[in-house]
């Protein structure tokens, strides 16, 4: 079956089986990594079938962030999704399992497993990627109301004089990890794209400096400043 073929395969059955109100980690989520993950694709010897499948199937176990066995996600949605091939999509070749297993398993940041192959790395990076840029700041304020996260905190919102804590308020996750993101990123493109991405974060955070300050049209230069460094 040509590859073109599995993405509508796919996207119908988690249509049908993987309904979620998590905004973070549904079908739109799967193909825009999977997008994003075809252009990293581009000249490089990959097999296309196991970054396609990873990126539609990489979340389909995705413990809440303050769940205690958050950690182990990435694993389980491994054997979930072997279970899954071979339960509806029998004709999805067996021996593409080791490979697809382990760039599901080593995707997750929490994991902390070190991607061994081209097809893991791409797909680490795309995902990531989403991380980051106007669909990050989406992200991270969407995942944060559900939990009941505060914003930020208006007495010293970058943890000037304190310890960050991000499961306290959702833009020291900025901090604590969005933009340590580029540093990680396993391809030359992946590095490019989130360094581009993270300095629109840093922008935004300047931004919300300048008006916390009660300037509405301005931008925070020491702010941006001190964050564009770490870029």
């Amino acid at each position: 079956m040509e590859l073109a073929h599995w993405p509508q395969r796919y996207e119908a059955w988690l249509t049908e089986h993987h309904a979620t109100d998590d905004a973070a980690h549904d079908i739109s989520h799967f193909r825009r990594v999977w997008m994003t993950a075809q252009r990293m694709m581009v000249g490089q010897p990959v097999d296309a079938l196991v970054v396609l499948t990873a990126c539609y199937f990489h979340d389909i176990v995705s413990l809440p962030k303050n769940h205690p066995e958050r950690s182990h996600s990435s694993r389980l949605a491994a054997r979930k999704t072997r279970q899954i091939l071979t339960d509806f999509f029998p004709d999805f070749p067996a021996d593409r399992f080791p490979a697809l297993e382990h760039a599901i398993e080593a995707h997750s940041f929490s994991a902390g497993i070190a991607p061994q192959t081209l097809e893991a790395k791409i797909v680490q990076d795309a995902d990531r990627l989403e991380a980051l840029g106007a669909i990050g700041l989406a992200r991270v304020f969407a995942v944060s109301g559900a939990l009941g996260v505060a914003l930020f905190d208006a007495d010293d919102p970058f943890a000037d004089q304190r310890e960050l804590n991000d499961k306290q308020f959702a833009l020291d996750h900025f901090q604590t990890k969005l933009l340590r993101l580029p540093e990680t990123m396993q391809t030359e493109m992946g590095r490019e794209l989130a360094k581009h991405n993270a300095r629109f974060l840093v922008q935004f955070m300047a931004k919300l400096s300048a008006e916390l300050q009660g300037d509405c049209l301005g931008s925070d230069a020491q702010v941006l400043s001190r964050f564009q460094r770490s870029l």
